[in-house]
């Protein structure tokens, strides 16, 4: 394998661990977002920051669920990235 192609494959890869530790946390705001907004509408709040604490919660609940995982999936990423520098030094 060339280094091009180890390269477009590292970013490839680099590029799904990037979306699956970010998805949990915007999903989660898109979620609380969507609700506090019909909430808003139905009950004519108009309130702009309204929706900044439910949505600081529910990300501190994501990351305190999930963060071990995404961690983990980050460390094991690192780990492959530094496996790959060392064989491209030999």
């Amino acid at each position: 394998m060339n280094d091009t192609a180890a390269l477009l494959a590292l970013a490839d890869r680099m590029l799904w661990v990037t979306a699956l530790v970010a998805a949990p946390v915007l999903l989660a705001s898109l979620a609380v977002g969507l609700v506090v907004g019909v909430v808003q509408a139905a009950t004519s709040i108009n309130e702009q920051t309204l929706t900044f604490v439910p949505k600081l919660a529910a990300i501190a609940l994501v990351l305190v669920l999930l963060g071990g995982a995404m961690m983990g999936l980050i460390g094991d990423f690192l780990v492959e990235i530094f496996a790959q520098i060392a064989q491209t030094g030999k």
